[in-house]
């Protein structure tokens, strides 16, 4: 059950000329061999506040991505409860914290409001005491990072991906993830941006370059038979 290549939410968004410049990288998209899920900063700090819209909950919480953060959270809790069924191993990223390492962030925004639970996952989202979280200092959770020794020791081929944000951190990570020779799939409702502009325009520059954005069911679909090949082997 594979869509059409540009059925996704940028498909009203993106024009038509657009479209046709970007045609040449179209193909067959999949979720590749011995895949590993890797959710990208799906920290407090994105999600404080609540659902309210962007413009207005980053009035006390600057950090806060708001609606379109809270908005992937029933879809990532639906796709870690798939990985975990079917033995498929899960990584988190988050901001590194520690001593010193706020003295050159990720990026340029300002921060606020940062406080001692910023940048832990959400409870909603949180890692079983079996998965690894890698902590960093830049955007990319391979930079400076013990993840890709960690995903080498255990085989993995592939990435499924999401996290926030997709214009930023996300990107970074999807980036460096196909650089190092990784299949990449972000999974396009477990992915959030500040702005629906960002989020499309980086989704569909992504989906072009570097990355095979599907939809959450059919990466369930996926992840369902390799738990079923596992079983019957």
């Amino acid at each position: 059950m594979t869509r059409e290549f540009e059925d996704h939410c940028w498909r009203d968004f993106i024009d038509n000329e657009t479209q046709e410049i970007y045609s040449h990288y179209e193909r067959d998209v999949f979720v590749g061999e011995n895949p590993a899920v890797l959710m990208v900063d799906v920290y407090k700090a994105s999600y404080e506040g609540g659902q309210q819209k962007v413009i207005d909950v980053i009035k006390e919480h600057p950090s806060s991505c708001g609606e379109r953060a809270w908005a992937m959270v029933e879809p990532a809790k639906q796709l870690l409860s798939a990985a975990r069924t079917a033995g498929i191993p899960i990584t988190y990223c988050t901001g590194d914290t520690r001593s010193q390492s706020s003295n050159g962030r990720a990026t340029n925004r300002q921060v606020l409001d940062e406080h001692e639970e910023s940048y832990e996952i959400l409870e909603e989202l949180a890692p079983q005491s079996d998965e690894l979280v890698v902590y960093k200092q830049r955007a990319s959770a391979f930079y400076g990072t013990p993840l890709m020794s960690h995903l080498t020791q255990m085989g993995i081929q592939s990435l499924i991906m999401g996290g926030g944000t997709t214009s930023g951190c996300l990107r970074a990570a999807v980036q460096d993830a196909k650089a190092n020779g990784f299949h990449v799939t972000l999974v396009e409702e477990c992915c959030y941006d500040r702005t629906a502009v960002n989020h499309m325009v980086n989704l569909f520059d992504m989906h072009h370059k570097y990355a095979d954005v599907m939809h959450l069911d059919e990466v369930i679909e996926h992840i369902d038979g390799l738990g079923d090949l596992k079983r019957v082997s």
